[in-house]
């Protein structure tokens, strides 16, 4: 019985110095590194062990957040080098992530901004039944547009981005607040049912909703709401939403509702054209016609195939 104690408690202090010392040594370790580091920068530093504690724990901050980023890479989410890209306009909004469709009021904004709008997609291919503006019979104003639809289709993000807000809203019903990569804020409701979270990365063309009749509304539509740094703009400005296109491949914002261009305006501005297909017409003859390629027609129009439609609308330019 004896042998046993003694031998039971031989082998407690093996394993407890044994732990001793490897902890010991990855103390040294971590010491010996963070000494090269301050040596380089000409310092000499001064240790405990709450210095060693506090630096372990920034390195397993930093090693978590760099494995989060490249887990949304590898998972194909996200493609991208630029870690703004993971959090859209970072620089712009300064990281914040209010809740509401305009959690910055009180907040100064640039007097103008240049968006990219070449990587778009129209939310809905309804039309217009609702114009942006002031409504005298309900004595409020339409920050936005009503599009057309019918309850269950799909609403796609007009842009990359990220969506900041999912989730009801008092008149908007359930609401989706998209934050682009290009600074721009787009909202979608009277929504049917979320297809996304907040936080959720998304594509443009992505499905991310699909159309309902929820909230103060009068029959099925997508409300759909252009903002920056809240300030509605009207989606009229960035969509030509007859032809199913942008106006231009940037729009630029102004602080200032006198310098801005009403899509009447933009439609006219020279450098955009269409051309509406006739029997016979087929991409080759149209890019000749214009001075164009078709690899350019295709990307304008967002076309896979080089089938055409009679009457179809082409944008050249």
């Amino acid at each position: 019985m004896r042998k046993a104690f003694l031998f039971i408690l031989v082998s407690i202090s093996t394993v407890f110095f044994s732990e001793t010392v490897q902890a010991r040594s990855r103390a040294h370790r971590a010491h010996k590194s963070v000494a090269r580091t301050y040596m380089v920068r000409g310092t000499k530093p001064t240790f405990n062990a709450n210095d060693l504690l506090a630096d372990q724990v920034k390195i397993n901050k930093e090693k978590l957040r760099l494995d989060s980023i490249s887990s949304l890479r590898n998972s194909g989410m996200v493609n991208t080098e630029n870690e703004e890209d993971l959090y859209p306009a970072l620089g712009l909004y300064e990281n914040n992530w209010g809740n509401g469709v305009n959690p910055f009021k009180n907040k100064s904004i640039p007097d103008s901004l240049v968006m990219d709008l070449s990587n778009w997609s129209m939310p809905t291919m309804g039309a217009v039944t609702s114009n942006f503006g002031y409504r005298a019979r309900w004595h409020r104003m339409h920050y936005g547009i009503d599009l057309q639809i019918k309850v269950g289709d799909p609403i796609h993000s007009a842009f990359d981005g990220k969506v900041r807000v999912a989730g009801w809203m008092g008149g908007y019903g359930n609401v989706i607040v998209v934050r682009h990569s290009n600074g721009m804020e787009t909202v979608y409701g009277h929504l049917s049912k979320h297809l996304v979270t907040v936080g959720q990365y998304v594509k443009a063309g992505e499905v991310i909703a699909l159309g309902g009749n929820t909230g103060r509304s009068t029959g099925p539509h997508l409300h759909f709401e252009t903002r920056f740094f809240g300030v509605a703009v009207n989606p009229i400005e960035i969509f030509d939403f007859k032809n199913k296109v942008t106006h231009m491949d940037t729009y630029v914002f102004y602080a200032s509702n006198a310098k801005r261009k009403t899509g009447k305006e933009l439609a006219n501005v020279s450098g955009i054209a269409y051309h509406k297909v006739k029997p016979g017409d087929t991409l080759s003859s149209i890019s000749e016609k214009y001075g164009t390629t078709i690899a350019v027609l295709k990307k304008l129009n967002k076309l896979r195939k080089n089938k055409l439609s009679l009457g179809q609308l082409i944008r050249t330019a």
